[in-house]
């Protein structure tokens, strides 16, 4: 022990009583191994204790009072003057103590590791799996709510949605022919398309009133389309508002406006996703709706869309009219009556 080398020829004088019954008697106090022996001035061993089952029995008092483990009527008093003995003692059983094992800090290690690694399920992994479930289950009525409120705060920043009596109609069929539950058109707010959820596109009018073919339209309502399949626009808000979000829509069936107008708010000035064009080119497919006339209206030059464009899947293939040109008409017009 490296502690003990320093203190290995160190002896000191004291006062020993075997038992409380007899008389304390003058001792040699010498510093072992593990041990301090008491001897007579003999030289002769009367006794050996254990340092690390030594007790002291008045600490900070003097003189200092010490006995073995578990039998406190066997003492050795020590004055104070014995500083260099009573130095060696308290600085051994403290290696000596260092040096054993600690059950006690073990367990409480492990503990913290249990707690640990629970905590960081929790902070880690719950949040998503919460909001996956939460995804999962709530209903496309209330999807359908949710998208209403949602129209509603946009509306406060665009306009309220254009709408016609004659146009209704078209719109309708525009929304069967590209795949979605419905269509509105906003006057402004909107950069192009905007998919809510339960199934709603938002569309800026500028999309059926500055094109010609309505496959642009289509095309863009394709594009809103893909990013909704990439990331169900449920699980955007709630990426967007948070773990509480989520809980509160589980637990109650509803969000705060608070919650909405974050949402709302991000959705209409961050930029979009990027969109591959395998995954695009897979819902024109399904579709069956050209992917050119979108391409040419995102890069009238055509080449940075040029893979929208060679691989359209609709190319050299008889097309079905998107909509019909009276049906066209009404729709460029929604937003002028």
């Amino acid at each position: 022990m490296t502690a003990l080398k320093q203190y290995q020829r160190i002896e000191a004088t004291g006062l020993w009583r075997p038992t409380p019954d007899e008389q304390r008697r003058e001792v040699v106090v010498s510093i072992g191994e593990a041990t301090l022996t008491i001897s007579d001035f003999n030289d002769r061993a009367l006794t050996h204790w254990s340092l690390a089952a030594l007790e002291r029995q008045n600490p900070g008092a003097y003189p200092a009072v010490f006995n073995p483990d578990g039998d406190p009527g066997e003492t050795l008093e020590l004055a104070e003057t014995e500083t260099t003995m009573l130095e060696a003692i308290d600085r051994l059983q403290r290696a000596i103590d260092r040096a054993r094992p600690h059950p006690g800090r073990l367990r409480w290690l492990s503990v913290a590791g249990v707690v640990i690694a629970v905590l960081a399920v929790l902070l880690l992994w719950l949040p998503g799996a919460l909001q996956r479930h939460v995804v999962s289950v709530v209903p496309d009525i209330k999807q359908q709510e949710i998208a209403q409120i949602i129209l509603q705060r946009i509306e406060r920043v665009s306009g309220r949605a254009c709408t016609s009596a004659d146009a209704q109609a078209s719109l309708d069929r525009l929304a069967k022919r590209a795949g979605v539950r419905q269509i509105v058109i906003l006057p402004a707010g909107v950069p192009d398309s905007l998919s809510l959820p339960g199934g709603t596109v938002l569309l800026n009018r500028a999309l059926v009133e500055d094109h010609e073919d309505p496959a642009v339209v289509a095309g863009y309502i394709i594009a809103a389309r893909a990013r909704a399949e990439y990331q169900d626009p449920l699980d955007e808000l709630l990426d967007r508002t948070g773990p509480a979000a989520a809980f509160r829509l589980l637990t109650t069936g509803q969000l705060t406006a608070a919650n909405i107008d974050t949402y709302t708010e991000e959705v209409l000035t961050r930029p979009r996703p990027a969109i591959d064009d395998d995954d695009l080119l897979a819902i024109f497919a399904q579709a069956a709706l050209p992917s050119t006339p979108y391409a040419y209206a995102l890069d009238i030059t055509g080449e940075t869309v040029l893979g929208l464009i060679e691989a359209d899947p609709m190319a050299g293939r008889t097309l079905e009219q998107v909509l019909p040109d009276r049906d066209w008409v009404r729709l460029q017009n929604i937003c002028g009556e």
